[in-house]
C-alpha cells in the first residue's frame, strides 16, 4: 500500500465545471484531523472558483461512505483542546458546505456512520445506492452527535435526529434514510446512482451562477450562527471523548501498530 492510500488523500478533478471532491481513508473512510482540514479547504476553494459550478462529493472504496470519525484519533485526545480542535474539524467541513455558493450533490455509495450522515445531510442533494444504511453511534461512543446534529435535523427533522441520536446502536436501512428525507434519491444499482449524479451535475452546471448562489441562501437560511454554534457543539464533544466511558469504549477498537525494525 502507497503511503498516500496508508493516509488517506482529498482529490480534486475538475470536468466542464464540474468539480469531484473525493476523500479516502483505509479504515473505512473515516477521517482524522488532516483529511477533515482537506476536505474543508477543497470545498471552500472550489466554492471560490468561477471555473466550477457545481461540485460531487464521494469517496473512494465500495462498502461504506464514511465511517465517521477516526477511532485511533479519537483514542489519542488527552485534553478538552485537542478534542476541540479534532471535532472543530468537522465544523469546517460542514460550514464550508454550507457557505459555498454552488451546490454540492453527495454520491452516497454505501453506509454512513456518525460524521458520514452529517455529510450526507449537510450537501444540497445526496443520491445513494440501496445498501447505503445509516447509523448515528455517537451516543455510545460516550459523546453525542453535537456537531453534525444541526445538519442532521435540519434535513431529517427533529422526530427522526432523535431516534438516530438515542437508538445509537441501530442501523437505519437507506430507504429509510430516502423516506425521511437524507437522500434526495435511491437507486438501486451504482450505474443507476452514478448516471443520475452525472445527470444532475451536468444540468446543474449550466445554470446561472447567480441564481444558484441565491437558491443556497434560501435554502440555508437561519443558519447563519453556525460559524459559532458548530464550534461550541466541537467543545462539548471535545470535552467528554475523554471520559473514561468513551476511552474504554473506543479501545475496543484500537489496533496498536506493529513496530518497524
Amino acid at each position: 500500500m502507497t503511503a498516500e492510500k496508508k493516509e488517506g488523500y482529498v482529490t480534486i478533478e475538475r470536468v466542464n465545471g464540474i468539480a469531484s471532491i473525493e476523500f479516502f481513508h483505509p479504515q473505512s473512510n473515516s477521517l482524522p484531523g488532516k483529511l477533515l482540514d482537506a476536505l474543508a479547504k477543497a470545498i471552500h476553494a472550489e466554492g471560490l472558483n468561477t471555473a466550477t459550478k457545481v461540485m460531487i462529493l464521494r469517496s473512494s472504496g465500495e462498502k461504506i461512505f464514511c465511517a465517521g470519525a477516526s477511532f485511533d484519533e479519537l483514542l489519542a485526545i488527552t485534553s478538552e483542546e485537542q478534542g476541540l480542535a479534532f471535532f472543530s474539524g468537522f465544523a469546517n467541513v460542514l460550514n464550508a458546505m454550507r457557505e459555498a455558493p454552488k451546490c454540492i450533490i453527495a454520491r452516497i455509495h454505501g453506509k454512513c456512520v456518525g460524521g458520514g450522515v452529517g455529510l450526507a445531510a449537510a450537501a444540497d442533494y445526496a443520491i445513494a445506492v440501496e445498501g447505503a444504511d445509516i447509523k448515528l453511534s455517537e451516543l455510545a461512543v460516550g459523546i453525542g452527535p453535537f456537531v453534525i446534529g444541526p445538519a442532521v435535523e435540519r434535513k431529517l427533522g427533529l422526530s427522526a435526529f432523535s431516534q438516530l441520536t438515542i437508538d445509537a446502536t441501530m442501523w437505519r436501512s437507506a430507504d429509510w434514510a430516502l423516506r425521511k428525507g437524507l437522500f434526495a434519491e435511491l437507486h438501486t444499482d451504482l450505474a443507476g446512482m452514478d448516471q443520475s449524479v452525472k445527470r444532475l451535475a451536468t444540468t446543474l452546471s449550466n445554470t446561472s451562477p447567480e441564481a444558484m448562489r441565491e437558491v443556497k441562501n434560501i435554502l440555508w437560511k437561519g443558519t447563519e450562527n453556525w460559524n459559532t454554534l458548530l464550534k461550541e457543539r466541537a467543545a462539548i464533544s471535545g470535552r467528554l471523548i475523554l471520559s473514561d466511558a468513551s476511552k474504554s469504549f473506543l479501545a475496543k477498537f484500537h489496533t496498536p501498530k506493529t513496530p518497524t525494525a
